[in-house]
């Protein structure tokens, strides 16, 4: 066992990954109750809009034992919203208003395959222990919070709205959990020995992270892939890759205690079936690593961002399987990159593993839709690894080659809105 560093120093601690695909959860402290706020006279309640009524639902306090969590995107946030509200918590959903309107009336519902079950099981939101709310960004106050998730994908964080609800949450030093493909620029300063500045151009406005604190977020790797039904509600997520949530530590033992809480309140969740109570997929395991959550940049250049061809995309995979040792190749070069940062070798998955869940893909990643679709930006870890890796004296030909066409694809979708 590697000695514990000082608290104010990196908190990254080795230890064996063989044994931890179930990491131990620590006790968790219970959340304390905040003082009830005075109530406004009747005839003020009176005039307060929908909108404003949502926002104060979400800001009553949580019972004792639950946490009240804050989760900006409710399209893949209604994933992980759907195992925690199995605790008892209560989430509010940050998103757009026609999305806030469906899921204030219906909640939200998702479809989840389990093993061994030819139909997949229903979550319906309204019918879980916990309290689902939704809403725009504007009136938010991040300090009525536990924890704070951040759900969307990292271009969306400059808009009008998000942009200062983000601010507002680094600013409040409320825990912030990202479960992004994109790591924060204030979670890569947990990385030692990089020049941050010069990873800033992987970033579509790395200014939007200035007030967040690298000591008060953590990363979530969104493993598990969920998409809206085609036919579906914009309240309706279908997983089609039910792969388990791997969150690294807090810098503090404090925030880490809530992220250890909601991984046991999710292991310890069970769905009433017709044949009984059934264990269900998709889990959230925490990790003292600050590296584990980066193990999907591997993926992300061997599979996803090579779903982007010149003229347009092909399935995850195509792009794994076309040219199995190139994939192998990239995967294997982005893992050392990850090794050359800090990480040990059993905080990443290893490339065989990833090939035979890539057999499964047959969409193409979410980068190569959005970009045939005209996007002007889109998350660039694809750029931020091989910033990294250029940093440490390291490059790879395929990657650069990846890198030069998602850069021209997106030069060319920008040129065609400006002249629109």
């Amino acid at each position: 066992m590697a000695k514990k560093t000082k608290k104010r120093k990196s908190k990254v601690k080795t230890k064996k990954r063989a044994a931890a695909r179930r990491p131990k959860a620590s006790k968790a402290r219970r959340p304390a109750r905040k003082p009830a706020r005075k109530a406004k006279p009747a005839k003020a309640k009176a005039k307060k809009s929908a909108v404003k009524k949502t926002a104060s639902k979400a800001s009553a306090p949580a019972k004792s034992g639950t946490y009240k969590i804050l989760l900006m995107g409710a399209s893949y946030g209604s994933l992980l919203a759907s195992k925690l509200l199995f605790g008892g918590h209560s989430i509010h959903l940050v998103c757009l208003p026609a999305e806030a309107d469906l899921i204030n009336a219906e909640g939200f519902k998702v479809k989840l395959p389990v093993r061994g079950r030819a139909e997949p099981v229903l979550l319906e939101s309204r019918k879980l222990p916990g309290k689902v709310t939704a809403g725009p960004a504007a009136g938010v106050n991040p300090k009525d919070y536990d924890l704070v998730g951040l759900c969307m994908q990292e271009p969306q964080y400059r808009s009008e709205g998000v942009r200062q609800l983000l601010d507002a949450v680094g600013k409040s030093r409320v825990p912030c959990m990202s479960i992004m493909n994109m790591p924060p620029l204030a979670y890569i300063k947990r990385i030692p020995g990089l020049d941050y500045k010069a990873l800033e151009a992987a970033y579509t406005d790395p200014r939007v992270w200035d007030s967040c604190d690298p000591k008060k977020i953590t990363l979530n790797s969104p493993d598990p892939q969920a998409i809206r039904p085609p036919d579906g509600k914009a309240n309706e997520l279908l997983v089609t890759l039910p792969t388990n949530f791997k969150c690294a530590r807090f810098d503090s033992d404090k925030d880490t205690a809530i992220v250890r809480k909601l991984e046991k309140d999710v292991e310890a969740a069970r769905f009433d079936a017709p044949e009984g109570k059934i264990e269900l997929p998709v889990k959230l395991r925490v990790y003292d690593s600050i590296f584990v959550p980066l193990a999907k940049w591997a993926m992300l250049c061997a599979g996803n961002y090579r779903c982007i061809t010149a003229d347009g995309m092909r399935t995850a995979q195509e792009a794994v399987h076309s040219n199995l040792e190139e994939s192998r190749s990239v995967y294997n070069f982005v893992n050392e990159v990850c090794v050359k940062i800090g990480a040990s070798p059993d905080d990443l998955v290893p490339f065989e593993k990833y090939a035979a869940a890539a057999q499964s893909l047959t969409r193409p990643a979410s980068a190569a839709r959005a970009l045939n679709n005209g996007a002007p930006n889109i998350e660039r870890a694809d750029k931020l690894v091989q910033l990294i890796a250029r940093q440490k004296g390291m490059s790879h030909p395929t990657l650069d080659a990846t890198v030069a066409l998602v850069d021209s694809r997106l030069d060319a979708n920008r040129k065609k809105a400006a002249a629109a």
